[in-house]
């Protein structure tokens, strides 16, 4: 009980003298480490959850994510791969949800273009929606009508593949199954 009082106390002092820049560096070095171990993050993400702690100065986390990119725990374009090519891996997706989904990371277009040509180079779309196709028709069989093709049509769609693709794939599934 005395400990968390003190350190309360030590806290609050803290906060209200002023750390000199070496010291404040060392924290924010401290909580970009406690992060960084948490999730693996971008540089933009990092930066914007470190601008948030107290006493964190815009030029203490730019020295600090200057020395996490010396170290190499920070690279966007690491980062994006490994993201993409992890969704992609856990479940059928395709590239328009993943460039949202990185966009969301904070992650510029031009690095997150080359992450997914090279995530979707190994891993083909068409073959990602016929994997997403097979798993929906094990869970809720073939469309028998038109409704239950359009709700296929619009889960795909939700998915991230593209128009025509999805159009073509459903069109393919439901062709001897939906009457006019």
């Amino acid at each position: 009980m005395r400990k968390r009082f003190s350190r309360r106390a030590e806290d609050a002092q803290l906060e209200s003298s002023p750390l000199d820049p070496a010291k404040a560096r060392e924290r924010v070095f401290q909580r970009a480490g406690k992060l960084l171990a948490a999730k693996s993050r971008s540089v933009a993400e990092l930066r914007e959850r470190l601008l948030e702690g107290s006493g964190a100065t815009t030029a203490a986390v730019e020295a600090v994510i200057e020395r996490l990119r010396e170290y190499g725990y920070l690279d966007d374009a690491k980062f994006a791969h490994s993201f993409a090519s992890l969704r992609v891996q856990q479940r059928p997706i395709g590239r328009q949800r993943l460039e949202r989904d990185l966009w969301l990371k904070k992650i510029d277009k031009a690095t997150a273009d080359k992450a997914l040509d090279q995530v979707f180079e190994s891993t083909p779309e068409e073959e990602l929606i016929d994997r997403a196709l097979e798993k929906r028709i094990r869970l809720r069989g073939r469309p028998k009508t038109r409704a239950e093709a359009k709700k296929l049509f619009d889960h795909l769609l939700r998915q991230g593949f593209g128009f025509e693709l999805v159009s073509e794939k459903v069109r393919a599934v439901t062709k001897s199954e939906v009457g006019d």
